[in-house]
């Protein structure tokens, strides 16, 4: 910990797949800004995993420490209470000033924003909205109707911003410019690319080379050893027919978004230098969750499967000067959870409720420093939980909404929108399944997820072994007890 508490910038970008960084080995990837920092005063953690594969259960999850079982955090509409802890509340409190600007996916709409920051930003003039339309979807009965995929999108031509995120990264270097108090400042950007609708402009739409992109997981020959969930979606999203150029289109789009992001996050390095507080700032570059992006010859993500280009994350941390780094890459397993220890190792702060993270303080120093031994991600519902099967989402009865091919059989499908849980350690994964047949995959055999040797005898020790280590986690952060005790009479 420095002596002065350092300023903050949480910069989290919404669906950003683990592998799509250029200094992990992405042939096509173009994230130079990125890759430039970890070269020199950052640790990338190239194997952090989200603890749920959708957007509101992982900021519920990274944002108070807690794993979504600890309160039933496992749909999109189940938002951080007003009695539960959240990092921006905790820096809050502790006399850090603020400011939010992006996205929500996090508090429920009708408590507001007061009691989380100082400034929950909003853009005005409201900046252009090129996908706001449906044109570009295509015909309802044609094959890209659930594709996600717009492709080049138009920059506008009466000056405004090209849509929030833009917005939202010109009002944080506005407010870095114009920062002259001794309070320190936590900005906080939740930006929405690269989620999709599939869609950028130039020049980041047309700096990828579709040549360098590496070979797309194919749909299986058969779904019998994945869950039921994927091959719905498959079937209700109609891609089948695409050829692999027009799925390279769609990946080569995707990494466009990644790049415009990375170009958007170096402006914010930009401005942290020209004021002088660059030194003073610990960064964290993170995503919520990934997406499948062709991969499985499916789009977009899901709820209650763990593949790993859902629950993979990127995880960039650069501390305060004085803080020891030996900057690189970093292989050990690491999760999202362990982001607000850290930041509570920069900072100072005591956390006044018990949480699961770990501080990367010693993986940051040391890159030998070994990481968890396994990781562990959850979503799914039982089958009498109709709170969780998301019936609040259009796209649970509406078949002209985006996400109908997932949100409709989440609805009416509890076996395929079974409860579940992945533990992933260094070699193996593993999914539990209320309803449907478990998962076991060697991930240094079959990194593709596509051999299900659950029943495999071979490797019944390691199934054990596993179980075990799941047991002994739920043991562990089955609940909290709150550090406030009751009086007795």
């Amino acid at each position: 910990m420095t002596e002065k508490r350092p300023h903050v910038v949480i910069f989290n970008p919404d669906q950003w797949r683990g592998d799509a960084l250029g200094h992990l080995g992405h042939p096509a990837a173009r994230t130079p800004v990125i890759d430039e920092l970890v070269a020199t005063d950052a640790v990338s953690f190239g194997n952090t995993y989200c603890q749920n594969p959708v957007c509101t259960p992982s900021r519920c999850s990274f944002m108070t420490g807690w794993y979504p079982h600890v309160r039933g955090h496992r749909t999109m509409f189940h938002m951080l209470q007003p009695d539960e802890p959240c990092l921006l509340k905790t820096l809050k409190d502790s006399g850090y000033f603020v400011w939010w600007g992006g996205k929500n996916d996090l508090v429920p709409a009708q408590h507001g924003y007061d009691a989380y920051c100082d400034v929950k930003y909003q853009t005005d003039p409201p900046p252009h909205r090129p996908l706001a339309g449906e044109s570009w979807r295509g015909s309802p009965d044609g094959d890209s109707y659930y594709s996600f995929m717009a492709g080049r999108i138009d920059r506008p031509d009466d000056g405004r911003p090209c849509d929030n995120d833009w917005s939202n990264v010109h009002g944080a270097i506005d407010l870095i410019r114009s920062w002259d108090g001794e309070q320190p400042l936590c900005i906080y950007l939740p930006l929405t690319y690269p989620h999709p609708p599939y869609g950028v402009e130039d020049p980041w739409f047309s700096a990828i080379d579709r040549r360098a992109l590496p070979p797309r997981i194919p749909e299986p020959e058969s779904w019998a050893g994945k869950p039921s969930l994927l091959g719905g979606i498959a079937d209700r999203q109609n891609l089948r027919g695409w050829s692999e150029d027009r799925w390279d289109e769609l990946r080569a789009t995707y990494l466009g978004m990644c790049a415009r992001v990375d170009h958007q996050f170096g402006l914010v390095l930009d401005a942290l230098r020209a004021v002088g507080i660059y030194d003073d700032t610990a960064l964290f570059m993170f995503s919520d969750h990934g997406d499948f992006t062709g991969d499985y010859g499916i789009v977009e993500k899901t709820q209650n499967t763990f593949e790993e280009c859902l629950t993979r994350v990127p995880l960039v941390i650069k501390p305060p000067a004085g803080v020891p780094i030996t900057p690189g890459v970093r292989h050990g397993l690491t999760e999202l959870i362990d982001v607000p220890a850290t930041i509570e190792a920069f900072t100072g702060i005591v956390p006044q409720h018990t949480h699961f993270g770990r501080s990367l303080l010693p993986m940051l120093a040391d890159p030998n420093a070994p990481g968890r031994d396994a990781v562990f991600c959850e979503g799914g519902r039982r089958d009498d939980e109709p709170q969780a099967a998301e019936l609040d989402s259009a796209g649970s009865h509406d078949a002209g909404n985006l996400y109908w091919p997932r949100v409709s059989q989440q609805a009416n499908d509890p076996v395929a929108h079974t409860k579940a849980v992945m533990c992933r350690n260094r070699r193996y994964k593993y999914v539990g399944r209320l309803y449907e047949r478990d998962e076991l995959y060697d991930l240094a055999t079959d990194p593709r997820e596509l051999d299900n040797r659950i029943d495999d005898p071979e490797l019944g020790s390691v199934l054990a072994s596993i179980k075990d280590r799941m047991l002994t986690f739920f043991l562990d952060t089955g609940d909290v007890v709150p550090v406030a005790t009751d009086r007795r009479n």
